[in-house]
Formats: C-alpha cells, sequence, structure tokens
C-alpha cells in the first residue's frame, strides 16, 4: 500500500484544515486507517482511527475538535480538525493497518503548523 498525504499548511488559531490520505496498491476497504502526529522534540502519537467497520477512537486531546472518515470508493482516509491550537502543530502522519496486524504502512506526512 502506498500512501500519499496532503492537506497540511500554516492556520490562525481557532481555524480548521483537511487532511487527506489517498491509498493505492491494495484493498483499501479492509485497512484499519490512522492518522499520528509527531511534534519537535516528542514521540509520534495517534491521533483518530477508523477501522474497516467505521469504528473510531480519538486521543482526548483532539475529541470534539477532530474527526475521522474515510470513502472506501476513493480509497481515502480524511481528518477534519476544527478549533486548532498551537499545541496542534505537528506533522501528521497517515497509516495503513491489515487485518491482523500483519502489514503497516506509513505515508510521508504533512506539516501543520498553527500560529497566529
Amino acid at each position: 500500500v502506498q500512501l500519499q498525504a496532503c492537506g497540511g499548511g500554516l492556520v490562525l488559531p481557532g481555524g480548521s484544515l483537511r487532511l487527506s490520505c489517498a491509498a493505492s496498491g491494495s484493498v483499501f476497504s479492509i485497512y484499519d486507517m490512522a492518522w499520528y502526529r509527531q511534534a519537535p522534540g516528542k514521540q509520534r502519537e495517534l491521533v483518530a482511527a477508523i477501522t474497516s467497520e467505521f469504528k473510531t477512537n480519538y486521543a482526548d486531546s483532539v475529541k470534539g475538535r477532530f474527526t475521522i472518515s474515510r470513502d472506501n470508493a476513493k480509497n481515502t482516509v480524511y481528518l477534519r480538525m476544527n478549533s486548532l491550537k498551537p499545541e496542534d502543530t505537528a506533522i501528521y502522519y497517515c497509516n495503513a493497518n491489515s487485518p491482523f496486524g500483519l502489514l503497516n504502512y506509513w505515508g510521508q506526512g504533512t506539516l501543520v503548523t498553527v500560529s497566529s
């Protein structure tokens, strides 16, 4: 699976962005998908995940502000980010995990900067 993430950029605090991650090379619908982020000097952390059955979970820090979704017809997973805060600044990576965790793939990352 090849993953191509896009949609990052510079946004003011309180603003919104939508990240997209397009997948190619395999049957997208069977993969559990997730967004992770890594801020400077910090470890990579899970932001949001959506299973092949559309079950979602979120990091406590983004609950109520971020929404993960997927469109299997377009082989794409999205992350809608609202009410952005400076602490959301990070490189955001999409991740694909195959059934039973046998295979795992990462996209190249897209930078989100929240600053005034």
